[in-house]
């Protein structure tokens, strides 16, 4: 009788099942560990990416802005010069435009600039730093440029173009020149950013460099560390566009960067990848941008992901290879004891749920405190615009309190003089009470120096008629408060500011003197002036208390004041100093014997022709 073969065993159905079910639990524990090790090494890889990328911002920015900045001034000094001027207003006499062009060389030689010309009114170029030069732009007509056009119809321009000859990136600032109210030409600077732009460019080979590049208002890439970036655009450009910008970047492809953007990182920075040139390996770049408002540009840094996700990745296969190790230990384990295989099937199937849990636990608290962290955060937005807000209207109240104070001490003496039949002095009340509601209208407007630099063109100002408006703004409350005041202005001295803001600084710090020597024996008001050098020194002193030690550190930290309750905003002070700030001074206490005093200083002004 044959005997059939035996049969292999087979395990039970159950426990078949509950062995699958421990083996995909082990790959899911190892799918989760890596899944968070993943998710929490690249938020703090890209977090610390876009803080170093943040800092090269403000890098970037500083040198941009100090490289273009310090060849803002070079116009103005051309523009006041006699022999520009003369050349202008006689460009018939041949000799002048020899020695202009000699001027011109030194002058750009001197500053650093790449060159400097001189426009007549029609648009030519009457002389040049380059006139040495074959190709110079001597003798050419500029006016079918519209930003030369916008200096000849007296607008200040500041724009960049690339250069004729080689191509090279460079920054333009023309600013008109203007004589008894009529445009006689203008005045340009051009500014080479060749050597910033190649250190950029030499900068960007090395390995895991940043790169970084600057896009004009229309999105067209004028500066870049990589050169076949240049001229791209950030963006297709419609066909009313593209045709403009064509007449002024001639034979330029400005087709977009080819650009591809993959996902959003932490902050809402992009991640992009880019066709990159030969000789530059290609990766994921995280895209930091920050707009430069001066300039109405957008500058861009690109910063290498690819360290983030092999990072995150390194850090996920240890997370599932540990928990893997651990899996395979509990099994290992099980099938050792075998005697107490249901025992032991229970225990595991309890500790993977509570694994579970606890995973789920923690997720349900990260999404919780996410949730928690975006509504502080746009709790903190609204608390800004507020504070904003506020600060604006502090400083509306306390600028327009001295002209509405003069408004009510005028209009009560003109009512007075007009019952007394003395109508000659009651029309000069109402021109004083006119110009008083016409400066409120410029007080107004320039309150929004606070925040930002006006666009108004500084003149030569004197000091003498601005002491008549100070006179005029404060003479109910000298009286008042029975202050004499003492000036001492070199006859004819003149400064180069805006008159009307130079008025608020003097009042704003007479205003602070007489409130100050309320409670003293002796009240004189002395405005001193005098020169060193090229600048004016403006002292404003009395002979009040004096500055206690510890208050002056605080002294321009807005709405800091050391006036009783109700009488002071603490604003004066701040907005004065940021109105000599923008004349190019600064506004400082200096010590006084028997009181306070506060000096500033501001550019002479040339002499009156």
């Amino acid at each position: 009788m044959t005997r059939s073969p035996p049969r292999p065993a087979t395990l039970p159905r159950s426990t078949l099942l509950t062995q699958i079910a421990l083996w995909l639990s082990l790959l899911g524990l190892c799918g989760a560990a890596a899944w968070m090790a993943w998710t929490w090494r690249e938020r703090v890889g890209r977090a610390q990416l876009d803080e170093a990328a943040a800092r090269r911002l403000d890098l970037y920015t500083a040198v941009l802005e100090n490289e273009l900045g310090k060849h803002a001034y070079l116009p103005g000094l051309l523009a006041a010069d006699r022999d520009v001027q003369g050349l202008l207003l006689h460009p018939e006499a041949a000799e002048r435009a020899p020695e202009v062009n000699r001027l011109l060389a030194r002058f750009s030689a001197s500053s650093g600039a790449a060159n400097t010309f001189v426009l007549d009114a029609s648009g030519r170029v009457v002389a040049s730093g380059d006139s040495y030069r074959p190709d110079s732009v001597w003798g050419r007509d500029l006016s079918g440029h519209p930003r030369f056009a916008d200096a000849l119809g007296g607008q200040a321009s500041r724009f960049f173009a690339p250069d004729a000859r080689s191509g090279a990136p460079e920054y333009h600032v023309v600013q008109p020149v203007v004589r008894e109210g009529r445009v006689l030409g203008a005045v340009g600077v051009r500014i080479s950013l060749a050597a910033m732009e190649a250190t950029w460019t030499e900068l960007t080979f090395r390995a895991e460099s940043e790169k970084p590049l600057v896009a004009d208002e229309d999105g067209v890439v004028i500066l870049s560390s990589v050169p076949a970036w240049r001229f791209k655009t950030t963006a297709p450009l419609n066909v009313r566009t593209r045709a403009r910008l064509e007449s002024l970047y001639p034979g330029r492809d400005l087709s977009p960067l080819p650009m591809d953007t993959t996902q959003p990182s932490a902050r809402d920075v992009r991640l992009v990848r880019l066709a990159m040139p030969p000789g530059m390996a290609p990766a994921p770049y995280a895209l930091h941008e920050r707009g430069l408002e001066r300039f109405g540009w957008r500058l861009m840094v690109l910063s290498d992901a690819s360290e983030v996700t092999r990072s995150a990745s390194e850090a996920a296969g240890a997370a599932a290879a540990v928990s893997g190790f651990a899996g395979l230990l509990l099994l290992h384990l099980r099938h050792r004891r075998r005697a107490s295989a249901q025992r032991l099937t229970a225990l595991n199937a309890e500790l993977l749920a509570e694994t579970n849990r606890e995973l789920q636990r923690e997720i349900g608290e990260r999404r919780h405190a996410e949730a928690v962290l975006r509504q502080a955060q746009e709790g903190l937005v609204q608390a800004e615009k507020l504070a904003l807000l506020g600060q604006m209207s502090a400083g509306i109240s306390h600028e327009i309190g001295q002209p509405l104070t003069a408004l009510l001490a005028l209009s009560e003496n003109a009512r007075l003089l007009l019952a007394r039949g003395r109508s000659a002095q009651v029309e000069e009340n109402l021109v004083a009470i006119n110009a008083m509601a016409a400066r409120l209208g410029r007080i107004t407007g320039q309150l929004k120096s606070y925040a930002r630099k006006p666009a108004q063109p500084a003149g030569p100002v004197s000091l003498d008629a601005t002491m008549a408006g100070l006179h005029a703004l404060l003479q109910a409350r000298l009286q008042a408060a029975g202050v004499q005041v003492h000036c001492l202005f070199p006859e004819g001295l003149r400064v180069e500011c805006d008159a009307s803001r130079l008025e608020q600084v003097l009042v704003n710090l007479a205003a602070n003197a007489i409130d100050a020597m309320r409670g003293s024996e002796v009240k004189e008001l002395r405005l001193e002036a005098r020169t060193e050098g090229p600048r004016a020194i403006v002292r404003v002193s009395d002979t009040g208390p004096g500055i206690p030690a510890d208050t002056r550190a605080h002294l321009f930290e807005p709405f800091f004041t050391t006036k009783p309750d109700g009488e002071g905003l603490g604003l004066g002070l701040v907005i004065s100093a940021n109105i000599v700030k923008e004349f190019g001074g600064t506004l400082r206490p200096v010590p006084c014997e028997g009181g306070a005093a506060f000096e500033f200083d501001l550019p002479l002004a040339p002499p009156a022709p």
